[in-house]
């Protein structure tokens, strides 16, 4: 079955050896998607709120390039340093989602490569083939 690959351009994925997303027939497998600024830091260090939605942005963009879109998520998967936070993270995941939420999971993790981020999310979307 033929595979398609989209990389976001962050430097991770080629020290590591990973693809942003990648996908096989109907199915679309987003990679942990930190909060990156694109320049190598972390966007908006102590909002988790913010950091959320960023994650969710360059998911998106991943999903867009493999013709998906938001939408077509039916599962999520959030990795967060700090459960004090987690109205935070809950309410960009709702305001994404709304009336058509997908399966999810909030993980508590002891932290994530650049301590000032919070957050990095997985996602799982299902497209026509």
């Amino acid at each position: 079955m033929a595979r398609q690959r989209v990389s976001s351009g962050s430097s991770w994925e080629a020290a590591v050896g990973y693809c942003r997303a990648v996908k096989v027939g109907s199915q679309i497998f987003v990679s942990g998607t930190a909060p990156s600024d694109g320049k190598g830091g972390t966007y908006a260090p102590g909002d988790a709120y913010a950091q959320t939605k960023r994650c969710f942005e360059i998911i998106q963009a991943a999903l867009q390039d493999l013709g998906a879109d938001l939408p077509d998520i039916v599962r999520t998967r959030m990795y967060v340093t700090d459960f004090a936070y987690w109205e935070d993270y809950a309410r960009a995941h709702q305001e994404l989602f709304g009336e058509h939420p997908p399966a999810s999971a909030m993980i508590g993790i002891s932290g994530l490569v650049n301590p000032d981020m919070l957050i990095e999310i997985e996602a799982d979307a299902i497209v026509a083939s």
